[in-house]
């Protein structure tokens, strides 16, 4: 399986993977999984909002267990961060048939949707929709990069966009969805542990800083009269990496865009995309706040006028407790070691579906600590142990 995904959307310069939601490399992902359903005999269905299930069993019948992730990727991003837990999925599956167990509830393998948010700019598009924390009017207002909206992104890959919208039926059927991913850390790593479970996801957040000055010749204005908003945003991206640094926090300026982006221009408009992560909430506050304070100082010192825009917001998820102390128990049975226990910063299908349905994570290691880039990595043998660490979980769920 990893053989046949391993090449689809990846960047023959940077090595990276472009799997952008509803592009032609989507569409062979999602075909990939497709056959991957059908090969083993399992319904394929494709929901209103785009998200493929791979069903064995009968939905209808209710309490289902659920695994899987992603297919999509960020702009470059690694191979690991959402395939991984999808392959692993199909292999668990795999590893409990040769095991000839009874299942007792139906089973599901799903790949969600635009997770990464990678082409209209909101995470996780696919399971907001259907867990109804994204509004249809407001799904119908992302436009990506070249002005094509969601829905006509949808219906060019053959959905029908009038359908998408809330799924309430679909996810009462689900009594537990598991999502393994490649730890986006190392903390496995640095306890010398292959497979963890998640304890909660912290509170995360986008914002658009935008900054306005005035248009100029580079080679004939004099410094003192201009109005910069390149200096403002230069001035900002340094007090957000100090706020998170003194909060023990993190905050990034990933994103820019400039007008009108000439070499021999002073720029009008500076735009920047702000993505901040803390471990509770009065944290971030305190970070986000610091850094529109020292924005909108530096913005005034310049002559430069502010807007700052959240864009997006997912507030901590605490992963369903009973649940997850049932996969570290399924864990450690059979060598009476604690199995760890992690907390991560990275946004999830699982953080979305968790205030409608039971939710838990396992996590593999990943020895380089990198995520989406193309440095992204987990062992082979780390990558087994989290197909048959998700194997007895799901027999633990789903099988007498």
């Amino acid at each position: 399986m990893w053989r046949e995904l391993l090449p689809i959307g990846r960047h023959a310069d940077s090595r990276g993977y472009r799997r952008f939601a509803w592009t032609g490399a989507d569409a062979e992902c999602r075909a990939w999984f497709r056959a991957q359903a059908e090969s083993r005999g399992l319904a394929h269905e494709v929901d209103r909002n785009g998200n493929q299930w791979a069903w064995l069993g009968d939905p209808a019948a209710g309490d289902a267990v659920v695994t899987g992730s992603h297919l999509d990727s960020v702009p470059d991003g690694g191979a690991f961060d959402g395939p991984l837990g999808v392959v692993s999925s199909f292999a668990a599956l795999d590893e409990l048939r040769s095991r000839r167990v009874t299942f007792t509830k139906p089973v599901a393998v799903v790949n969600f949707g635009d997770e990464e948010g990678a082409r209209f700019g909101l995470a996780c598009v696919g399971s907001r929709l259907a867990a109804g924390q994204l509004s249809v009017a407001d799904a119908c207002l992302l436009t990506d990069g070249d002005g094509i909206t969601l829905p006509r992104a949808m219906e060019a890959a053959g959905l029908d966009p009038e359908a998408i919208g809330p799924d309430p039926e679909r996810l009462s059927r689900i009594g537990a969805f598991v999502e393994l991913h490649v730890e986006q850390g190392r903390a496995l790593d640095l306890s010398g542990d292959r497979v963890g479970v998640a304890s909660a996801i912290w509170p995360h957040g986008r914002w658009r800083f935008d900054f306005r000055g005035e248009a100029n010749h580079a080679g004939t204005t004099r410094l003192v009269d201009r109005r910069d908003p390149m200096l403002s945003y230069a001035e900002t991206v340094l007090a957000a990496r100090r706020e998170a640094a003194l909060a023990g926090a993190v905050a990034t300026f990933g994103k820019i865009s400039v007008e009108p982006n000439g070499v021999n221009a002073v720029p009008s408009l500076v735009r920047g995309w702000l993505d901040s992560r803390a471990e509770d909430q009065s944290t971030l506050d305190t970070v986000v706040d610091g850094i529109e304070r020292a924005a909108r100082e530096y913005a005034d010192a310049h002559g430069i006028t502010l807007d700052v825009v959240r864009e997006s917001f997912t507030p901590v998820v605490e992963f369903d407790h009973a649940l997850r102390d049932e996969l570290a128990r399924v864990l450690g049975k059979d060598t009476g070691l604690k199995v760890p226990v992690l907390g991560t910063g990275a946004g999830h299908d699982a953080g979305i579906l968790s205030g409608t349905v039971p939710t838990a994570m396992l996590f593999v290691r990943n020895p380089t600590g990198v995520s989406h880039s193309p440095a992204e990595f987990a062992a082979e043998d780390d990558c087994v142990a989290g197909v048959l660490a998700l194997a007895d979980v799901l027999e633990g769920l789903a099988c007498s």
